[in-house]
């Protein structure tokens, strides 16, 4: 039962460490021209 007293609050701030990297890659242009990347691969260099 002690445990938890350690577990719940580790679980919360990994939880919002998560959703700051989240915020910081959504802020950070991350996730722009996803498109891009996936058509560069089928084009012809040679």
């Amino acid at each position: 039962m002690d445990i938890l007293f350690l577990l719940i609050p580790l679980s919360v701030v990994l939880v919002l460490v998560i959703m700051v990297v989240f915020w910081w890659a959504l802020h950070s242009g991350q996730f722009d021209h996803l498109d891009g990347e996936a058509e560069r691969i089928l084009e012809d260099d040679g």
